[in-house]
């Protein structure tokens, strides 16, 4: 049922998805959500099931994300979980350096886990990526200012730099609210 929309660069209706949600964290003390809520609707009803501790917000100017992401490689093997990149950047936009290395297989085009041949998702083309921009600055960036007004602290960082360079600066973010702890 998801997948009908993704392949459009739609989100899922609110509904759906929070249910699904719904269903993940039932029970669960700790977790990490990713790509949820999208909507503020969806913001509204996580309040009715959690506390919200913390929320990273990672950065990136559009160009680069389009660029990226229309370079994502899976394996083909719906039982694999490969995923490669094979862009490779390196430039200046709007005062933030951007060097992100491509992720390559070590043989071309073929899974490193399971050798079977790299495909690229229907939604990862440049047309599709650059709706769900649109739709993500639409729905997504109110929920950003609805949880800036409820006080929940922010940990912002940029994608930038290789994937481990922006962990290492969320895992210090984090740090900062939880004592340490992490």
């Amino acid at each position: 049922m998801v997948e009908k929309y993704m392949e459009r660069g739609e989100l899922c209706p609110d509904e759906i998805v929070i249910e699904i949600v719904r269903q993940a964290i039932k029970g669960k003390e700790h977790f990490i959500l990713d790509g949820f809520p999208r909507s503020v609707k969806q913001a509204e009803a996580l309040e009715g099931m959690t506390k919200i501790d913390t929320i990273i917000l990672i950065n990136c100017h559009d160009e680069i994300l389009i660029e990226k992401i229309s370079a994502r490689r899976i394996c083909s093997n719906p039982q694999c979980d490969g995923n490669y990149n094979v862009a490779d950047i390196h430039k200046f936009i709007g005062g933030i350096e951007y060097k992100l290395p491509p992720l390559l297989p070590k043989r071309d085009m073929i899974c490193d886990k399971c050798g079977s041949p790299l495909i690229q998702r229907k939604d990862d083309v440049p047309e599709v990526i650059k709706e769900r921009l649109e739709v993500y600055k639409k729905q997504s960036m109110p929920v950003i200012e609805y949880y800036r007004k409820k006080g929940v602290p922010f940990v912002e960082v940029w994608m930038n730099r290789p994937v481990d360079v922006v962990v290492e600066k969320i895992v210090e973010g984090l740090k900062k609210f939880f004592d340490n702890k992490i």
